[in-house]
C-alpha cells in the first residue's frame, strides 16, 4: 500500500515538470523515449518496466485513431443507434438475471447498481468481445510524446511501466489504441489506483471479467458515487459517471441505458 501511494503520488508530481520534449510526428520518439527513461528511473520505475518503454515503437494507429473520433461528435440518439445501444439492453438484461448473485455482490460492496456497470461494460467492449489491438506501452508512451495532450498522458504511461514491474501487464500486452485494458478499459494510472481482485485468485487481472467489473465499480466509488441515490441526467451519481468518460453523449447514453437494464 505504502509503495502504491509513493508511486501515485510520483506520477502526480512528475507530469508538470517533464524535460523530455514531446513532438508530432516519429522523428522524435527515440530522443523523447531516452529522457523519459531517465524520468521514470526518478519515478521508481524499475529494470522490467524500463526494458518495456527501451522496446517501444511509435504507434502511428494511436496517432490516428486519436485524430479522428468522430462518433463523440454525433447527437445522443445517433451516438446510441451507431454504438448499438438496443443490443447492449437486451444482452445486459440477460448477464444481468444470468448472474445476478455477481452483481448483487458488487453493488453490496461498492454500492454501484448493476445497469451501471453492465452498460459500461457493453458500450466499451461489447461484453469482452473485443479488448483491443495494439500494444498498451507503445501507445501509451506514444501519447505521452504526442504534444496534443501529453501531461494527461504522462503518469498513464509512468503507471503502465510500474505495471509491467509488478508483473500486472506484460510488455506484448494488448488493448485498445489509447492504452485502455481490459473488458471495460482502464487507463493504467486508473488500474494502480482502482484496480481489484473480484475473482480471488491474488492478481489483479483486467482482462478477467471478475477482476474489470470489481475495478469498475470501485473507480465509481472513489469517484464519489453515492448508493441508492439517482443516476440519470441532473441527479446526483451522474456527476460520478461523468469521471468515467468525458464526452456527453457517452454520459447520457451511459445512463439511460442503465436504467433500461436495471429496470
Amino acid at each position: 500500500m505504502l509503495r502504491s501511494a509513493l508511486l501515485i503520488a510520483a506520477l502526480t508530481l512528475a507530469s508538470p515538470a517533464l524535460s523530455a520534449q514531446c513532438g508530432n510526428s516519429a522523428g522524435g520518439y527515440n530522443a523523447w523515449k531516452a529522457a523519459f527513461a531517465k524520468e521514470a528511473a526518478q519515478a521508481g520505475v524499475g529494470k522490467r518496466g524500463l526494458a518495456a518503454l527501451a522496446n517501444t515503437q511509435y504507434a502511428q494507429r494511436t496517432i490516428n485513431a486519436d485524430r479522428n473520433q468522430k462518433s463523440f461528435k454525433y447527437s445522443l440518439g445517433k451516438f446510441m443507434q451507431v454504438r448499438g445501444a438496443d443490443t447492449i439492453v437486451a444482452q445486459g438484461r440477460k448477464r444481468k438475471a444470468r448472474n445476478a448473485a455477481f452483481y448483487d455482490s458488487l453493488e453490496r460492496k461498492y454500492g454501484v447498481p448493476a445497469g451501471v456497470i453492465i452498460a459500461i461494460h457493453g458500450m466499451e467492449t461489447g461484453f469482452g468481445n473485443f479488448m483491443g489491438d495494439s500494444n498498451v506501452v507503445s501507445s501509451i508512451s506514444t501519447l505521452a510524446y504526442d504534444c496534443r495532450r501529453s501531461e494527461f498522458f504522462t503518469g498513464h504511461a509512468l503507471a503502465a511501466l510500474q505495471l509491467v514491474d509488478r508483473g500486472i501487464i506484460s510488455p506484448n500486452s494488448i488493448g485498445a489504441k489509447h492504452g485502455e485494458l481490459g473488458h471495460t478499459q482502464f487507463l493504467p494510472g486508473n488500474v494502480l489506483r482502482y484496480g481489484q481482485d473480484g475473482n480471488g485468485d491474488g492478481r489483479i487481472d483486467l482482462n478477467n471479467m471478475a477482476d474489470a467489473l470489481a475495478s469498475t465499480a470501485n473507480f465509481l466509488r472513489g469517484k464519489g458515487w453515492r448508493p441508492g441515490a439517482g443516476y440519470q441526467e441532473g441527479q446526483p451519481n451522474f456527476a460520478v459517471i461523468k469521471q468515467w468518460n468525458a464526452a456527453g453523449v457517452y454520459q447520457k447514453a451511459i445512463a439511460i441505458m442503465a436504467a433500461k437494464i436495471d429496470g
